[in-house]
């Protein structure tokens, strides 16, 4: 199976989650998808195929070995796309890419440009999968999905490469970090597993971001403007106020690497009431406990010196992967050594944010990330080559066989 055609059908599907919604999965589109996995699941021959009532699918590829010391490994993607843009009635179209401007949309004068993003450039004389500029595309994440089904189905094709067994999951729900809520991993069963999520072609990473959300609440006292003088407390002018408490250098827009932010999500209010969300990051562990806690020391000296009635609520999410993949580092090397096998130059570094395999990770399941391809994720300018896609693909079947190769013969 051709994992270019697997995608182009996939995207069909609309999967977006839903961050307001209390089930799970979040919206009906995922399960709509997952069902139609299961059917394509079961004609390539896959096992032990499961779909829950939470829109889990797990199945398993039987190994065709008897060594007994290969371990059980696991590749992992999700069914569903950002909220951030719309994923209904995508367009997928391929190009045959020459360089320049590729027009998205003429009629909305929408422009996939090298000015605004330079690394198309690498992908000269490459045929990209790009959408009609009114929705995201959805390579995130079913190029990993495409990847994994057309992988396994070449095994299952030829039954001369050896493996050991082999177990695939995909979730629901990870775009609203949900996504390992539910995930069984005694169930799933394996040694270790990859998220196939990543982006650009060789992203190879297992450091990510510890990640909280902060809800900051401040009520304000609404007096007539024209009689406020020492009565009135604004509670949009304390909000603006606390804002500007944190450091100007701490933003999304002006961090790059290991550098953690502070990032405003939402903002909105009257003078009676006023409501603040942010997400905060920071690889470092120390630093993130200390972003933190100056949310909480700005809501504090607000209440003593203004007496402002101000509450704060913060909530982790996840946290850094690479204190529990690191104790296992050969897992990391193995993917490094699937890259380069097929002719792909590995790229190691931190993700700033984080996937599924944070959280599975300290749920007992080692999971580095490797890429699926895409780039610009999340809105209309994303594209995938098709030759990154392929190469994810391949990186999977070469991750099998030198897991393979390394244990069968210990």
């Amino acid at each position: 199976m051709n994992p270019t055609d697997l995608f182009l059908k996939y995207v069909t599907f609309d999967t977006q989650s839903d961050e307001s919604s209390s089930t799970m999965p979040s919206t009906e589109g995922q399960m709509i998808f997952a069902k139609e996995i299961i059917k394509q699941l079961q004609d390539i021959g896959m096992q032990e195929i499961s779909l829950d009532e939470n829109g889990y699918i797990m199945a398993t590829l039987p190994a065709n070995t008897e060594t007994a010391n290969v371990p059980t490994i696991g590749f992992i993607a999700h069914l569903d796309t950002s909220p951030d843009m719309s994923g209904y009635n995508v367009k997928p179209r391929i190009v045959n890419y020459q360089g320049g401007n590729i027009v998205l949309n003429e009629e909305q004068q929408i422009v996939l440009s090298p000015e605004m993003f330079p690394e198309m450039k690498d992908y000269i004389g490459q045929d990209l999968i790009v959408t009609d500029g009114t929705t995201l595309l959805g390579a995130d994440n079913k190029a990993g999905i495409a990847a994994i089904i057309s992988a396994m189905s070449n095994l299952l094709e030829n039954n001369e490469i050896k493996h050991g067994k082999i177990r695939i999951a995909f979730t629901p729900d990870e775009e609203i970090g949900r996504g390992a809520n539910k995930f069984d991993v005694e169930k799933f069963g394996c040694k270790w597993a990859y998220t196939i999520d990543g982006g650009t072609i060789g992203e190879l990473e297992y450091e990510n971001f510890n990640a909280a959300s902060a809800k900051i609440i401040i009520k304000g006292r609404n007096i007539h403007p024209g009689y406020a003088k020492n009565k009135m407390q604004n509670a949009i002018q304390l909000a603006v106020y606390f804002h500007s408490q944190l450091p100007e250098n701490e933003r999304p827009e002006k961090t790059e690497k290991y550098e953690g932010f502070y990032h405003p999500t939402s903002l909105g209010g009257t003078v009676e009431e006023a409501m603040l969300s942010y997400i905060i990051r920071d690889h470092d562990r120390k630093l993130f406990e200390d972003k933190k806690m100056r949310i909480v020391d700005i809501a504090q000296k607000m209440k003593e010196s203004m007496n402002a009635d101000i509450t704060v609520e913060i909530k982790d999410q996840y946290y850094n992967m690479r204190e529990k993949v690191e104790p296992h580092k050969e897992i990391v090397d193995i993917a490094f050594e699937a890259m380069v096998g097929c002719g792909v130059k590995p790229i190691v570094k931190p993700i700033r944010g984080g996937t599924d395999g944070a959280r599975l990770s300290f749920m007992g399941l080692p999971c580095p990330n490797v890429f699926a391809g895409g780039i610009n994720f999340h809105g209309r300018y994303e594209y995938l080559p098709i030759k990154s896609l392929e190469k994810s693909k391949e990186t999977i079947l070469n991750i099998i066989g030198i897991t393979y190769s390394k244990y069968s013969n210990s």
